[in-house]
Formats: structure tokens, C-alpha cells, sequence
């Protein structure tokens, strides 16, 4: 099958990425994998880390840069917004609570989607609002499964323990009860990509007199499976 583009940089380009997806490389099994002439894979594995496709380990190789991951996650949010909506909508149903789903951005969580209560008390949070990461159950799934080092830089100054977040780690979900905002409670699960990592997380949240102050026992089942569904359906589009 001919793989030519009839761009012939960008093919070239594309071998170099194709080649180090093996791992790390250097430059004469650079030169090795791809067939290019030795000052031909220099120039574009350098080109390539100019704009972040590609990156360099300790030793000086070359590796898979992380504009690809930054990529591929926007791919993915693409996809988890898709199928967020009727998830969402039906979380909502079964709890009789407002739903949200929430994305990390740096020091703060976003809702990316939300279903509204059609009536009633609401605890209304907007698509688009920029919450703390400090507090809540949402920031609470988002924080717990980080590596150590931005796990512990998350702790300083949040309202909850590290203990806190190994009892969510164990049993997978996250509640808070007026942590966030007095006369508040939420429940929360993860959302995970394909490869397992923590990407989102979905809520449940409306005022303590509805979700008691255990909301945990009432909505995590739902919450868990709502999570689920998500997760599933991003596996499903990476096959």
C-alpha cells in the first residue's frame, strides 16, 4: 500500500513519529528505523521538537513529544462531550439532581456539560464555570488518582486530607457535604480514558436538605455508573 501523501516532508515527518513510537531513540536508531539519511532525520526529529511532537529523554534520545498527549487529549474531550449529554440527562432522572461533568485546567475545574433540574431548588452550576480545586467532591476525583508530586502541591490549602483522598481511591467515588458552598452536597466518580487515566469526573449535587449528609449512599451507585458509561464509551471510539 503506498503511504505517500505526495507531501514528502510531512511523510517523512510521519516516519520519525511512526518510529519513535517504538520508545526512545537516538540518533543512528533514528536513522536505522526510518531508512532517512542520517542529516534528513536530525533536521526533522529537531524541527519536530521545536514544536513539541517531539521531545528528548535524559540521555539526550529521542522520544514522543507531549504536544501529542495535549492532542490527543483535546481528541478525546471532543468525545467525551459527545456522548456526555444523554449520560448526563439520564443521571439527572434517576437522582432527581442536578448532573455535571468537570475537566482539570491547571488550578481550577471546568464544567464541560451539565442537566439542570426542570423545577425546584436547583444548585445550578453553568457549562463553562471555573470552580476551585480545593474543594468539592469533583475536585476530589480529580485530584486523588494525580502522580505524587501534584497530588501533595493540590493538598496546600484544600479542604480536604490526603487521608481524605485514599478513602476515595479505595472505594472510587467522592462526596461532599458544604464544602464548596455552605448548604451544598455532591457526589462524584471518574472518568477515565482508554489507557486508565483519570480525564473528568461526573457529579451529582443539590442542597444538603435532598442529599442528606451522607449523599454518598444515596447517589454514588448512579454516579459510579454514569462514570462508567462514560469511560465505556471512550474505549469504545479508541478501538
Amino acid at each position: 500500500m503506498d503511504n505517500s501523501s505526495g507531501v514528502g516532508v510531512l511523510d517523512k515527518a510521519a516516519v520519525v513519529l511512526a518510529a519513535l513510537e517504538a520508545g526512545p531513540a537516538t540518533l543512528a536508531g533514528l536513522v536505522q528505523a526510518t531508512g532517512l539519511a542520517r542529516p534528513t532525520a536530525h533536521r526533522l526529529a529537531v524541527a519536530l521538537e521545536h514544536h513539541r511532537l517531539v521531545a528528548r529523554d535524559m540521555q539526550g534520545r529521542f522520544m514522543l513529544g507531549p504536544r501529542l498527549g495535549e492532542l490527543s487529549a483535546a481528541a478525546g474531550e471532543d468525545r467525551l462531550l459527545a456522548a456526555a449529554g444523554p449520560v448526563l440527562a439520564r443521571l439527572r432522572d434517576i437522582t432527581g439532581e442536578s448532573a455535571q461533568l468537570f475537566r482539570r485546567q491547571g488550578d481550577y475545574r471546568i464544567c464541560v456539560a451539565a442537566a439542570e433540574r426542570p423545577s425546584g431548588l436547583r444548585d445550578t452550576i453553568p457549562v463553562g464555570s471555573q470552580l476551585s480545586m480545593q474543594a468539592g467532591s469533583a475536585a476530589q476525583v480529580l485530584l486523588s488518582w494525580e502522580d505524587p508530586e501534584r497530588l501533595h502541591r493540590g493538598l496546600q490549602d484544600a479542604a480536604f486530607s490526603a487521608a481524605a483522598l485514599s478513602g476515595i481511591r479505595r472505594r472510587g467515588w467522592a462526596q461532599s457535604v458544604g464544602e464548596r458552598e455552605p448548604g451544598v452536597a455532591s457526589v462524584s466518580g471518574p472518568v477515565r480514558s482508554p489507557s486508565g487515566k483519570v480525564i473528568a469526573a461526573v457529579s451529582v449535587s443539590g442542597p444538603i436538605e435532598r442529599l442528606s449528609r451522607q449523599p454518598g449512599r444515596m447517589h454514588a451507585p448512579a454516579v459510579m455508573a454514569a462514570a462508567e458509561r462514560l469511560s465505556e464509551s471512550l474505549r469504545r471510539s479508541a478501538e
